[in-house]
C-alpha cells in the first residue's frame, strides 16, 4: 500500500512519499485536505499518515474506506 505522510518541515506542512515532496501548504489543515484529495484520486490503496509538529504519528487515514 502507498503511503503519503503529512509533515511539518521548516516554515511549512508538507505531503510526500518515498522521500518525494508532493505538495506543500501553509497549514497543517490545508496539507492534509489535499494530501486526502490526492490519495482519493490514485485509483490505488493509499494510507495518508498525519504526523504531529514534534514528528510523531497522530492519525492515519485509508482510502479507498475499505482498504483499511
Amino acid at each position: 500500500m502507498k503511503q503519503i505522510q503529512v509533515l511539518r518541515r521548516h516554515e511549512q506542512w508538507i505531503a510526500e512519499s518515498g522521500n518525494q515532496i508532493l505538495l506543500a501548504a501553509a497549514t497543517k489543515q490545508e496539507a492534509v485536505d489535499l494530501a486526502v484529495d490526492l490519495a482519493q484520486t490514485l485509483g490505488e490503496p493509499v494510507a495518508v499518515r498525519i504526523h504531529r509538529v514534534d514528528g510523531t504519528l497522530q492519525e492515519e487515514r485509508t482510502f479507498p474506506r475499505s482498504s483499511g
